[in-house]
């Protein structure tokens, strides 16, 4: 997905698919480095994903072309409204915001003109990381050049994400410490996936997962997941000319990792999580997953860092991020044992207070998150559609606040 930081003159500006052509530019590796070098620190930008469902039936529907038409008659959404992959979807972004406040309320205002603009038109926003029943069989895949090729080139793959997230986008000064920050975070990356953790549901049943999504996007996807540590630009540098030499990308966009630095605008991507159905959550989440950025960053400058957790290691977390959320337990390899996976998050919150105090960023974790809701109402005998309709209920009433009204 296509980032937040562009330069000054035309910062919120995006295509429609994110990406029209082949972003040969932002494979340059030697230009990306002169951004980085150039970036400012903590600087943020927040993507949020929402499904395009019908207000009675919930079902998905094809009407992204529609919708994003009807946004740009609206100077804002017609800057932050985009498409991702598939009809049934679109994407709001702050567009690069000096700190967190200001991102949040540039979503906020996004926010109420996108619910606005779809219920104009009878169309429902949801925001949960997969929809509950959807048959990936019945999804369009937008018709753009980039998707076309995305398409020819994934098959089954890319026909079968129907998936939505939650992305940020943190400003990192120099290349090397961006590639460490990276490098650092891959093994913070199972207990934010498991805070987030929102689709608990597939194919009309209970899969008995908290994060589907994660199995049908992060597992498949080339390229994607958790990537091992590169250790500098130099060496980040040499594995994606390898990439764009033996014919395997042909676009920045296709190096899906779970977190990643973006070369076209020098910041730090975080892109493992699931979409928030509440819009409270997805903005404590954002700050948290800013603020682990930031720390990092810190930390690296400090020359604090710990042992960087090897791959088995933080793959076998991430699993138990996928299973059982903020339900099950984690593994400390440090001190080899298990401890709640609650606990292990909570230890993020302590980790990141010098971050969160510097940028102002105030995370209250939530008693149960979306997946946990959900098995709780289906433990008390609700059924999945009527789940899902309080959840799509409970994103109308969270992320518009003052109510959804038209022009």
């Amino acid at each position: 997905m296509a980032a937040t930081h562009e330069s000054e003159p035309q910062k919120r500006h995006m295509p429609v698919s994110g990406a029209e052509a082949p972003s040969l530019e932002h494979l340059d590796l030697r230009h990306a480095r002169e951004l980085f070098a150039a970036s400012t620190d903590f600087t943020i930008g927040l993507e949020e994903e929402f499904a395009l469902v019908d207000p009675n039936t919930l079902d998905l529907v094809n009407r992204f072309e529609e919708l994003h038409a009807a946004c740009q008659a609206d100077e804002l959404l017609a800057e932050s409204a985009v498409g991702e992959l598939i009809s049934s979807e679109i994407e709001i972004r702050s567009g690069r915001s000096s700190n967190f406040a200001e991102a949040m309320e540039r979503q906020r205002e996004s926010r109420v003109r996108l619910f606005a603009t779809a219920h104009e038109l009878g169309i429902e926003l949801a925001a949960t990381g997969t929809h509950p029943w959807a048959s990936y069989l019945d999804q369009r895949i937008i018709d753009t050049a980039h998707y076309r090729r995305l398409r020819e080139e994934l098959r089954w793959v890319a026909q079968r994400n129907n998936s939505w997230s939650l992305h940020v986008h943190v400003g990192i000064r120099n290349a090397d410490r961006a590639v460490a920050v990276c490098d650092h975070l891959r093994g913070l990356l199972p207990g934010l996936l498991a805070l987030s953790a929102n689709s608990p549901f597939l194919d009309g049943q209970a899969t008995g997962l908290h994060s589907m999504r994660t199995e049908i996007f992060t597992r498949t996807f080339p390229r994607c997941g958790v990537h091992e540590p590169f250790g500098d630009w130099e060496s980040y540098t040499d594995f994606v000319e390898l990439l764009v030499r033996t014919n395997s990308i042909v676009e920045a966009t296709q190096l899906w990792w779970s977190v990643r630095p973006h070369h076209a605008f020098g910041t730090v991507e975080l892109r493992i999580c699931d979409a928030q159905s509440r819009g409270s959550e997805s903005f404590a989440l954002a700050g948290l997953i800013a603020a682990c950025i930031a720390q990092a960053a810190l930390d690296y400058d400090e020359v604090v860092f710990q042992r960087q957790l090897r791959h088995r290691e933080i793959e076998e977390n991430l699993w138990r991020a996928i299973r059982y959320g903020m339900g099950g337990k984690m593994i400390d390899f440090e001190r080899r044992e298990e401890i709640p996976t609650r606990a292990a998050v909570e230890r993020l919150l302590e980790w990141t207070a010098p971050a969160r105090k510097h940028a102002g960023i105030d995370v209250a974790l939530p008693e149960q998150n979306g997946a946990q809701r959900a098995y709780a109402a289906l433990g008390d005998g609700a059924g999945v559609e009527e789940i899902y309709r309080e959840s799509v209920a409970e994103t109308q009433r969270t992320y518009v606040p003052e109510g959804v009204s038209t022009k």
